[in-house]
């Protein structure tokens, strides 16, 4: 009923003309005098349709299903069947009402995550406080944010604390803390606290206006099923005139090819796939996966191989450090972990900060500290000199003891870790040992794509050793190690011909690849623009486990557009067959031929609500193709 009741709100023209043409057809039968009311719907249901056709002949050079029910609209009205004319037109009008019902039931579950913003936003200057317009907030602005309003902007949080409900992006229903120093977006909804945001991010920028962007660039129109159904249509138009001028010659009954005309319209066919895509796409949008490219979710249905970048889509991209090792007898790991901690708890490394981030006792004084890019840190901690950093520094800085801890440090890498030496008062005394983490769904996510009957293969930069020990971990069939954004590109161009490709990453360096494959799909809509611009779909929350997700659904749209399809030519070819021999008049044929439509669309419109976000349905996922 929800669905009615928006089409009804969307389409106040179409509606009333339906409501009035039935009305005065009605009225049509109730006294001789009255029968011209029946030109009523005719010219406010059936003339649109018939202009329609003309326009698409004359300027597109398009033959559609229009043509066929213009030319069944003319013809009855030709041999006085004025009431069968009223009757096409007017469940034409009906049923192309449903198809634009269900398409913008599809749209409206899209584009909730657009209008979300609001108008105006709170802008804070000192202590006055001032409401203005969201499109003239500029960069650096600081703007506040009261518990149950919608983020206007995007930004940091300066000061406050508070909990954003981030379902409109993410489609996680658990709200996530806010404190200074973290990022929000405009769109979600701030649940508790007040909290004051820096903004960082304007007008074309802004999370939303980056969606806008992307959702404007969802078009069914690319899949290779519309275009294939649209050759289709042609042919169909074409049998159509062909059958009804050969059954007038047999039979000289112009009322069977006037029926043929309007049984036989492709309507039902055309509607199968756009319908399907975009309830499709209406569905993943609920999850926070934004579709751009409506035939990627047709294309998604056949791949067979899916290329995954490591860092960021398998990992969070977090190196953490899991502890050190001694390697003298002066120091104990305890000891060596306090000292090289507090070193490092001076450095912006990446590295550095794992270290210090790791250490949970407290923090020393550091004197004499000294950073050298590319190779080190060092500094005098509780009076001893505590050294960190590759082979070559240390070679430098602290040779003693440096064979035996790089020796050992070794066997270390070759399990996949990264390797920080460390060294106490010239002595190489030890080392951190660090990688970076998965993802908590990444295993379950590579488990599901296998059982899904999909080949997996990781793309890095990092070394053989540490890409290995992340593909076994993981389960992936394959891995390339060490790869440039070039040679991920070189992977997927390698693998054309021989399977069809998705690839999914996050960065900047994949956007070739996404760009090249099948179907790419982008990590993190308020991430990387670049990754995000050329990827087909988008997972909005960085989400990998909803990958197996897609493919299912991607793999039972694909089958209701292919039922849909077959469905269409078989109801159309019993009906023209009737029709042929005279067992089915032009009211009659209106009536199925829009029941057919009307099923079609039913069909495509369950995709809305189908379920495929568990992995119960693992099991019979895999026939869906």
């Amino acid at each position: 009923m929800s669905l009615v009741k928006d089409a009804i709100l969307d389409q106040k023209i179409p509606f009333a003309c339906i409501i009035i043409g039935v009305i005065a057809l009605a009225a049509s039968f109730l006294a001789d005098w009255a029968w011209m009311i029946v030109f009523v719907p005719i010219l406010i249901c059936g003339i649109p349709i018939i202009w329609g056709a003309i326009v698409e002949v004359v300027n597109e050079h398009d033959i559609t299903a229009d043509v066929l029910v213009s030319v069944a609209i003319v013809a009855s009205v030709l041999i006085g069947e004025y009431d069968a004319a009223a009757e096409i037109a007017i469940i034409m009008q009906i049923g192309g009402f449903l198809e634009e019902a269900t398409v913008n039931h599809a749209n409206r579950s899209i584009m909730r995550l657009v209008n979300m913003r609001p108008a105006t936003a709170r802008v804070v200057n000192g202590s006055e406080e001032r409401t203005v317009p969201v499109d003239s907030v500029v960069l650096g602005d600081i703007v506040r944010v009261v518990p149950g309003e919608i983020v206007p902007v995007d930004g940091i949080v300066v000061n406050g604390t508070t909990s954003v409900n981030n379902s409109i992006l993410t489609g996680e229903s658990v709200p996530r803390d806010i404190a200074p120093g973290d990022r929000v977006s405009s769109g979600t909804v701030n649940m508790y606290g007040s909290v004051d945001v820096e903004v960082d991010r304007v007008g074309d920028d802004s999370t939303i206006a980056r969606m806008a962007r992307i959702i404007e660039n969802a078009d069914a129109g690319k899949s290779k099923v519309v275009r294939t159904a649209d050759r289709w249509a042609v042919y169909i138009v074409m049998i159509a005139f062909t059958v009804a001028i050969l059954s007038y010659i047999a039979f000289r009954d112009i009322y069977r090819s006037v029926t043929v005309l309007v049984v036989f319209c492709p309507c039902a066919l055309i509607l199968a796939t756009p319908t399907a895509i975009m309830a499709a796409a209406g569905n993943m949008s609920k999850k926070g996966i934004l579709v751009k490219d409506g035939g990627a979710i047709e294309r998604m249905a056949s791949v067979d191989t899916v290329l995954m970048d490591k860092t960021g889509t398998l990992t969070t991209g977090e190196i953490v450090c899991h502890g050190f090792t001694s390697t003298s007898v002066s120091v104990d790991a305890e000891e060596l972990e306090s000292l090289i901690s507090a070193v490092e708890s001076r450095s912006e490394h990446p590295l550095g900060r794992a270290i210090a981030g790791a250490h949970d006792g407290p923090v020393l004084e550091v004197s004499d500290f000294k950073y050298v890019p590319g190779r080190g840190v060092s500094g005098t901690v509780d009076g001893r000199k505590a050294t960190a950093g590759n082979e070559a520094f240390m070679a430098e800085t602290c040779p003693g003891n440096l064979e035996e801890t790089a020796r050992l440090a070794d066997r270390v890498r070759e399990d996949g870790y990264t390797v920080i030496l460390a060294g106490i008062d010239g002595i190489a005394s030890g080392y951190a040992v660090l990688s970076d983490t998965l993802k908590e769904s990444s295993m379950d996510t590579v488990a599901d794509l296998r059982v899904l009957g999909l080949r997996t293969i990781m793309l890095t930069g990092d070394t053989h050793q540490v890409a290995r020990k992340m593909a076994d971990t993981l389960g992936m069939d394959d891995v390339v190690w060490e790869c440039l954004p070039e040679d991920k590109l070189r992977t997927v161009r390698a693998l054309e011909g021989e399977c069809r490709t998705c690839m999914v990453g996050d960065g900047i360096n994949d956007a070739p690849s996404l760009k090249r494959a099948d179907v790419g799909i982008a990590m993190g809509g308020i991430g990387n623009e670049m990754a995000t611009e050329s990827a087909d779909i988008v997972f909005v929350d960085d989400d990998i486990s909803k990958l197996g997700g897609v493919v299912r659904l991607s793999r039972r749209t694909l089958l209701t557009i292919r039922a849909g399809i077959a469905f269409s030519i078989a109801l159309n070819s019993v009906a023209m067959i009737m029709a042929v021999f005279g067992l089915m008049g032009p009211i009659a044929g209106a009536l199925v031929h829009n029941i057919g439509s009307v099923i079609v669309i039913i069909m495509a419109s369950l995709l809305l609500r189908h379920d495929c976000w568990s992995r119960r349905h693992e099991a019979t996922s895999g026939g869906d193709t």
